[in-house]
């Protein structure tokens, strides 16, 4: 007996062992880990899509939920993380391998692919393939238990610049990107003389678009009639004649099968990258999914509604809980996250309030509010005036840190509803004064920065402007529909 129970021991522990030894074999510090993805950033880094907008969103949001999933994997003790669908725009450089059967006009590619990897090499590995990008450099690429523990305790970023030796570029033929992109800083003209290069051209798509543009306006009162919508709108700014031929989707949905839209009736809607319900309750339609699949989801928006009512119900058991700061989510400031995601992160995060019996006054936090993540491991205080609470923070530490924060966030919530009154004003002043037909900015532009962007514009009064679609953003751009992007600091 003595001797099996021996065996078995040894057998276990040798098990165990192996077992380690694979971990740390497909283990990687922080710093392998960015050497190892340099293909991919230097492909997918949103400072190269200044002229596309909507691409760089899409670029900035997923490499944002990228680096949670690594992060997360790096943790000590992580256990299995959530599958995460990533979409990225690829650009066409020499680093990439199989790019052309797919190369769109404007030099870049879209890639979608799904995460449901458990260590960062095999993480890592997914990216650059799901991207068709080179793997060589992987071969033999290990990291030490010394040199991981040092990356987690220096806390290396995943997704940072990375500056190679000039003679690297050199030798391979790659382009550097921080040459590209001064040179592009460089060749910045002024507002004036852009608008002078530009406005005649922009004029000419916005007259072209005018047809798309009046047959949009149309479906949309039509079907927001008809079916009693709240709203209609889109994930992302596309462009008119895509948005008119999903509205004319939706129009022969309704006229084929008008059964179908019932439940839909009271709903806002919105077009986005994939069908269901977000966290804002609204009725996400997958542009890139068919008639059968529209039906199909509306057959289930009773489900989702009751999902929706639960939520709420969460909401306001955490607010209890937390003396009155309320749970809110920001489409804004992050990719589209379901409904049923939402559940499960508000549950999670009450569970763990109600495992701990905190000491706050009811009334005490009433006013604040907070963003939940599930890829933070700290809470901080947004410049906003919002908290962004990790759901696995401790609750007694959390309540230290709200109650320290309070005053500061009631200041910067404060501060931000003045600004939020301030910019409002002077975008109404700039469409009256400079005569144009819309003013707005990209979700990446500040308050502060619009109003300072307004300012001087209303200084300039440039005459080209009269007329024109003006989008605030990083960057100089004519979109498709004649629509302007000019950036915020643009040079006088």
């Amino acid at each position: 007996m003595l001797i099996n129970s021996l065996l078995r021991c040894t057998i276990s522990l040798q098990k165990k062992h192996v077992a380690t030894h694979l971990v740390q074999q497909r283990a990687l510090s922080g710093a392998d880990t960015v050497n190892a993805l340099r293909p991919f950033y230097f492909a997918v880094h949103p400072d190269f899509f200044g002229q596309f907008p909507r691409e760089r969103e899409v670029n900035e949001n997923s490499l944002k939920r990228l680096n949670g999933y690594l992060e997360n994997l790096q943790k000590p003790g992580s256990s299995l993380v959530q599958p995460m669908k990533l979409t990225f725009y690829i650009r066409d450089t020499k680093d990439s391998n199989d790019m052309q059967p797919d190369l769109i006009s404007s030099g870049f590619r879209s890639v979608s692919f799904t995460l449901r990897t458990n260590d960062v090499l095999s993480t890592v590995m997914n990216v650059l393939k799901s991207c068709s990008l080179p793997v060589e450099h992987m071969k033999g690429l290990k990291a030490s238990s010394e040199t991981s523990k040092r990356s987690h305790e220096t806390g290396i970023p995943f997704y940072r610049p990375i500056k190679w030796d000039k003679s690297y570029y050199t030798f391979t033929g790659f382009t550097d990107p921080e040459q590209e992109l001064q040179q592009a800083r460089r060749v910045e003209p002024t507002l004036s003389l852009w608008l002078k290069n530009n406005e005649p051209e922009a004029t000419k798509k916005h007259n072209a678009s005018l047809p798309r543009r009046e047959e949009l306006n149309r479906l949309k009162k039509e079907l927001c009639y008809k079916f009693d919508l709240a709203e209609i709108r889109w994930q992302r700014s596309w462009g008119v004649a895509h948005m008119c031929c999903q509205l004319q989707s939706l129009s022969r949905l309704s006229q084929q099968n008008p059964e179908a839209l019932i439940n839909l009736q009271g709903h806002n809607v919105m077009f986005a990258d994939q069908s269901g319900m977000n966290a804002s309750g609204h009725v996400m339609l997958g542009t890139m999914d068919v008639h059968h699949q529209w039906t199909k989801l509306f057959e289930q928006l009773p489900s989702y509604r009751s999902l929706q009512q639960q939520t709420e119900g969460l909401k306001e058991r955490i607010s209890l809980l937390l003396g009155g700061t309320q749970v809110i989510h920001m489409e804004r400031l992050g990719p589209v996250q379901p409904i049923t995601e939402h559940y499960s992160t508000l549950s999670t995060f009450h569970k763990s309030l109600m495992s701990q019996h905190l000491r706050l006054h009811p009334r005490s936090l009433q006013g604040l509010t907070m963003l939940l993540e599930n890829d933070r491991s700290n809470p901080r205080l947004h410049e906003m005036g919002h908290f962004i609470i990790p759901t696995n923070c401790d609750p007694p530490k959390l309540q230290v840190f709200l109650q320290s924060h309070a005053m500061e966030a009631r200041q910067r919530t404060q501060r931000k509803n003045q600004l939020q009154v301030e910019e409002e004003a002077v975008v109404n002043l700039c469409l009256q004064s400079l005569s144009l037909r819309s003013l707005s900015k990209e979700p990446s532009v500040s308050s502060s920065q619009m109003i300072l962007c307004c300012k001087r514009l209303l200084e300039q009064r440039s005459p080209l402007m009269q007329g024109l679609h003006i989008c605030v953003s990083h960057f100089y751009s004519v979109m498709q529909d004649g629509d302007l992007c000019v950036p915020w600091d643009w040079k006088s």
